[in-house]
């Protein structure tokens, strides 16, 4: 068992001093680089791996988010609070940088960043010149390069479909967002789109009818598409619809009801984050759960991992979500 002697030996300071550091004593100044001396020889000969938790300054958030996006979509407000409550108790020390700002603002100084949004290529170029620690949050635009932690949108619209298919269901639509790309100002089918369009296809029921797409994953967009459907549509309305995210299935809900269509004895709805606000609705909102503690966790260990370890090998890590039945969908 690794001991705080074996660390002195290895890092070739003092007992009284490794202690002191190992053990965050607030009234000890050393500089920083006795402490990544300390902690690294503390890694290396094992001493309380598990529980070591180094202090790691000068990490960027980058957050490129405008206040409009987050106000529209509280995904990602929640994401943002659960990283700055997360990265204190991994004695990560974080500044957050925003789009507004522009990535020039971003020191060359930092040891890494977790990036969260959209981002052009110019910008992950700047990124490349400054650092090679950093980790995506929720996208993984750069996998050559940075590593990345996401929900498994790809699972998540299979079980969607399946779950559907298992209750019957034949006509199968999809409401959500397009992603916009600022390299050009174009707008791109996103990920959940993809995925539903491909497995309906493996599965013989993918209907174009059925689907309904415009820029932004929010309440009005919700409202808008599932009025468009139902105009559309009529009497052929899916009976159910997959939902690209929680705002949108809520401005969806609203129509509906509006409408006096029944569900879900006549439309069955599942949507994607499990907000808290969902299983308020009515009727209360099946969805998937996102483990939104899990993927902030996650990208924190890898990020440290990068900046504690050395390590160069990428990693591309997905988080599994659960499916949440409540009262829009058929048991």
């Amino acid at each position: 068992m690794a001991t705080i002697k074996k660390v002195a030996d290895e890092s070739g300071f003092s007992i009284a001093t490794v202690s002191r550091v190992l053990n965050s004593d607030p009234n000890l100044s050393v500089t920083e680089e006795t402490r990544t001396k300390i902690y690294e020889a503390a890694l290396k000969v094992g001493y309380q791996k598990k529980v070591l938790k180094p202090l790691i300054k000068n990490v960027a958030f980058l957050y490129w988010m405008s206040e409009k996006e987050e106000l529209e979509d509280v995904y990602f407000r929640e994401m943002r609070l659960e990283l700055a409550n997360q990265a204190k108790e991994h004695n990560i020390e974080i500044k957050m940088y925003t789009i507004d700002e522009g990535i020039e603002k971003i020191p060359s100084s930092i040891n890494g960043f977790i990036a969260v949004g959209a981002f052009t290529v110019e910008e992950l170029a700047y990124l490349h010149r400054i650092t090679e620690n950093g980790v995506f949050l929720d996208s993984s635009p750069d996998t050559s390069h940075y590593d990345s932690v996401r929900p498994d949108l790809f699972e998540i619209t299979e079980k969607a479909i399946d779950f559907f298919v298992s209750k019957g269901h034949h006509d199968i639509g999809f409401i959500g967002g397009t992603f916009h790309d600022r390299n050009n100002g174009t707008e791109k089918m996103d990920v959940r789109e993809k995925q539903f369009r491909s497995y309906m296809m493996e599965k013989g029921l993918l209907n174009e009818r059925f689907i309904f797409v415009k820029r932004g994953f929010t309440f009005n967009t919700g409202v808008e598409l599932m009025d468009e459907a139902i105009s559309t549509l009529g009497d052929q309305l899916p009976t159910a619809f997959l939902i690209a995210a929680d705002p949108i299935a809520i401005g969806c809900l609203q129509v509906i009801n509006e409408k006096e269509i029944s569900i879900p004895n006549r439309v069955s709805i599942i949507s994607i984050n499990d907000l808290n606000m969902t299983k308020y609705l009515s009727p209360p909102l099946t969805t998937f759960h996102i483990d939104m503690k899990e993927l902030v966790k996650n990208a924190l260990q890898l990020l440290k991992e990068q900046i504690l370890e050395n390590r160069t090998v990428r990693k591309k890590l997905f988080i599994e979500a659960e499916l949440v039945i409540r009262k829009s969908t058929n048991e």
